[in-house]
């Protein structure tokens, strides 16, 4: 007897979202950057067009299914006036059970994090010029992370993925995840209508190119007119200097 069903719009959730939809024969909204509840209307805010504009839709059955994009919402302490009640189910199934059928299982690397659970995220993309040019951004990576400021990921570009420099599961746009980190580091990337449709509401954004007429740099909070291979490592050493908090 919910009145909303709310899920985090990741890989599992927006997969999720829509077949309990389909259940309770009510529509939804996925990807959601913010809800609103005044006066019994329940209206949530979406990214349109690539990010280009956004738009305000009311929901008008309930119960109201919602998936919320990671990181929309700044973290909140507990409150004192509200309990939640928690339920728990108990269920089982068996490969049976489901229409699928594994072809190839690939574990993460050790300490890998995903883009969409990330703090920060360093991105490369046709500018890292190959699987090596990676490296530098990995090593920025490994500094931040020994800073303790979170979660730190590796993502990519689709010029990055489609060339075969980088696994499909750290391309960061339209086409890959969707992303609202507290800081994104773009190195080498142009910034394709379809990539900054899915980074674009981060933070802080900071842009590593040599092309000052690159489209990244139009949504970029910083920008850096210079090549990465040299930017990149004179960060990770200024970084090293820091201490940890």
């Amino acid at each position: 007897n919910a009145d909303f069903i709310l899920m985090g719009a990741t890989t599992k959730g927006k997969e999720l979202a829509p077949r309990v939809a389909a259940l309770f024969n009510v529509p939804m909204a996925s990807d959601v950057l913010s809800v609103s509840y005044d006066g019994g209307r329940v209206t949530v805010k979406r990214s349109l067009f690539a990010g280009k504009v956004y738009g305000d839709f009311e929901l008008s059955s309930k119960p109201y299914i919602i998936s919320i994009r990671p990181k929309a919402y700044e973290k909140s302490g507990p409150t004192s006036s509200q309990e939640a009640e928690i339920l728990d189910f108990s269920f089982s199934f068996s490969d049976n059970d489901f229409d699928v059928e594994r072809i190839d299982l690939k574990e993460k690397e050790v300490g890998e994090v995903d883009v969409t659970e990330a703090d920060i995220i360093v991105s490369g993309g046709r500018g890292v010029k190959g699987p090596e040019g990676f490296n530098p951004l990995k090593e920025l990576i490994e500094a931040l992370q020994s800073l303790n400021v979170g979660k730190v990921a590796l993502g990519a570009s689709r010029a990055a993925v489609d060339a075969g420099w980088i696994d499909h599961s750290h391309q960061v746009g339209q086409t890959g995840k969707v992303v609202s980190p507290n800081l994104y580091i773009a190195c080498g990337i142009s910034g394709a209508i379809q990539h900054l449709a899915g980074m674009r509401t981060s933070k802080v954004i900071v842009a590593i190119n040599k092309d000052p007429e690159a489209p990244i740099f139009r949504v970029a909070d910083y920008g850096i007119v210079w090549d990465l291979f040299e930017v990149v490592p004179k960060m990770t050493e200024e970084i090293k200097k820091l201490e940890v908090r």
